[in-house]
């Protein structure tokens, strides 16, 4: 009988993986897990010390060929993961415990669901087991309080939580294509009041004289991206935040997944005023980022959900994940959506309270999902 030997490493960086091994991993061509992406904020420094991200991709091989991955990071701090455990670092710091340094498997400052745990296609029962086996070794090696899964996808999810890792829920609003041929169409499967209003919010940005460009890694120019790199340093200064990313990500992930990248700018009498940020996989868009100069009514909702929605059904696709939080998107056309992260706990005396408040946390969440079912812009029968 053959028997199959598999090396092991973890990896200070991304780069150190074969970018063509990687990518036959990543599923739905998922612009936000595969390695150039990925790669890219390692590179232009969007990932680090200075940012308390540390890469530490796990990667499964055999005979020198990758059949497994995870990406993985060593955190120092909470920012830019968008499931918010600042209680848990607090009750830490009050037992006179060390909550720093976690293991976190996520995309970086990116709230989007999708792939955590890589794996060879009908090897998953096999390969999974290993990934999460090596994580926990690695939190006991350098003393990790815990790891954290952050918006894994179903098949992640439920191998994790069949493993005894906690869950936690959450609330994002996404909007799904049901084969609608153009906008009109979408906006009849409406009630008549949001049909109205999203009307009026886009005759409004038309009557102010502006005008929309989407553009992609292919069309958008450097002075287009040093324009768009402007706008999202002006949303961080102006919300007292932490600008991560920069000019060189945005440029260097345009220019090596072209077709992944969706930039919408809006122009008023011959200035770029705003714009937004996208990324799409083969069947979901993702918004990302938004910045203006000027303020014009409606031209958040334009730029960031009119446009996007109006991409999707352009290309077919599917899903229209534009980020998290946001109760004004159901007016929209957005749905409430239930988000899911998975958790392990290193310390016993720690465990069980967490796994209460999480227990209470997944109630909260479940009556605030019924309650936003009240508010569903659906006309009865149609999309939901």
């Amino acid at each position: 009988m053959e028997v199959v030997r598999l090396q092991i490493a973890i990896h200070s960086s991304i780069g150190e993986i074969p970018a063509a091994e990687w990518n036959g991993l990543v599923r739905d061509n998922n612009p936000l897990i595969r390695h150039e992406f990925l790669h890219a904020m390692e590179q232009q420094g969007c990932v680090g010390e200075r940012f308390g991200w540390l890469p530490r991709h796990i990667g499964v091989y055999r005979d020198d060929h990758l059949v497994a991955a995870m990406p993985l990071y060593e955190k120092y701090n909470s920012y830019g993961e968008f499931v918010f455990d600042n209680a848990w670092a607090d009750a830490y710091q009050r037992a006179g415990m060390a909550y720093f340094p976690k293991l976190v498997s996520a995309v970086p400052y990116t709230p989007a669901s999708g792939q955590r745990l890589l794996a060879l296609p009908g090897r998953e029962s096999e390969l999974f087991p290993l990934l999460l086996e090596t994580v926990l070794q690695l939190a006991g090696q350098m003393g990790a309080s815990s790891f954290h899964c952050l918006f894994p996808s179903p098949e992640g999810f439920e191998f994790l939580a069949g493993q005894g890792l906690l869950t936690r829920h959450d609330v994002q609003f996404h909007w799904h294509n049901h084969g609608y041929p153009d906008f009109d169409r979408f906006l009849a499967s409406l009630i008549a009041k949001k049909r109205k209003n999203i009307r009026q919010e886009r005759r409004r940005v038309a009557d102010a004289g502006v005008t929309l460009r989407r553009l992609n890694g292919h069309t958008a120019t450097d002075q287009d991206w040093r324009q768009f790199t402007h706008f999202y340093n002006k949303t961080f200064s102006e919300k007292w935040g932490m600008a991560t990313l920069n000019y060189a990500f945005f440029r260097q992930v345009a220019e090596q997944l072209p077709d992944r990248v969706l930039l919408v700018l809006a122009d008023l009498e011959g200035e770029c005023i705003a714009g937004s940020l996208m990324y799409q996989s083969d069947t979901t868009l993702f918004g990302r980022h938004w910045g203006a100069d000027r303020w014009v009514d409606g031209l958040h909702f334009e730029a960031c959900y009119y446009q996007g929605i109006e991409h999707c059904i352009d290309q077919g696709l599917s899903c229209f994940e534009p980020g998290a939080q946001g109760e004004h998107k159901l007016s929209r056309g957005f749905v409430p959506t239930l988000t899911r992260s998975s958790h392990w706990i290193s310390d016993d005396g720690f465990r069980d309270p967490i796994a209460r408040y999480t227990e209470h946390e997944q109630a909260a969440i479940a009556a605030y999902l019924e309650q936003l079912q009240s508010s569903n812009p659906y006309r009865e029968g149609l999309a939901e």
